[in-house]
């Protein structure tokens, strides 16, 4: 049944939803263009910079996504279906990004009733949220099996050492909304070396963690501190905007 503005009562605007964990077209909802407005020719074009998957061997991947609708389509995408849809596919793994934007292309294509476009945004527009010092964890060639914290994943042995690792691949869940919240995050540190693989895998454990911003790097804190006995350490997360505001918890024992 037709509702104002065109919205159907199955939509999901301005109810509680439960978020998706894999993989959910399902979730789409079409609203009807007006039937008898008027043929403008034209493109709804919509940007999001939080599309997140896992690799076939669990590794997190980020990306952002461009979808052009064309306006002379019979049907738009309702808004929180669409980012609903989106965030169903952080705990899906993908061979690819290619594959992600296939899915994306069929699926919210069918939606609409019209062939969209499907393209990846500019990764220096947006995607990572700041520019952190030091090494890149990122790309480092791992295998990753845990997404909830565990710190038993931690290594560090050898000399001290002074370094700072970062990586934009930190992802955990608000615990009132369950909204993904995504983030980068700077560890600096004195001590016995970390071995970086343990400490990329460390942070993607958080992945389906529910916890405040806060919270998680008080943990993260912690964890390293007591499993790689540090000298001195610094952590500091990034965490993307959400409602206009940022959040980005610093602990130290040093700065």
């Amino acid at each position: 049944m037709r509702t104002l503005g065109g919205m159907s009562a199955e939509s999901p605007l301005g109810k509680s939803s439960e978020y998706p964990r894999v993989y959910a077209p399902g979730v789409l909802h079409a609203i009807p263009r007006e039937g008898d407005r008027a043929a403008v020719p034209g493109v709804d074009i919509w940007n999001a910079w939080e599309l997140t998957w896992l690799t076939d061997r669990g590794r997190p991947q980020n990306a952002g996504v461009e979808i052009r609708v064309p306006a002379d389509s019979p049907n738009i995408v309702e808004s929180k279906s669409l980012k609903l849809y989106l965030g169903s596919f952080a705990m899906s793994r993908f061979a690819a990004a290619d594959a992600i934007f296939a899915a994306v292309r069929k699926d919210v294509g069918a939606c609409v009733g019209s062939a969209i476009g499907v393209a990846p945004l500019d990764p220096d527009g947006g995607t990572e949220v700041t520019e952190l010092p030091g090494t890149s964890l990122d790309d480092l060639d791992i295998d990753c099996n845990d997404y909830h914290p565990n710190a038993g994943l931690l290594r560090a042995s050898g000399d001290s050492v002074t370094e700072s690792l970062h990586s934009h691949s930190l992802r955990s869940l608000c615990p009132v909304t369950a909204q993904p919240d995504i983030g980068s995050v700077l560890v600096r540190y004195t001590g016995p070396q970390i071995d970086h693989a343990s400490l990329l895998r460390y942070i993607v454990s958080y992945r389906e963690h529910d916890d405040f911003h806060e919270a998680c790097v008080e943990r993260m804190f912690l964890d390293i501190r007591n499993r790689c006995s540090t000298e001195q350490l610094s952590v500091y997360a990034r965490y993307q905007r959400r409602g206009g505001i940022d959040i980005n918890p610093f602990r130290s024992d040093f700065e």
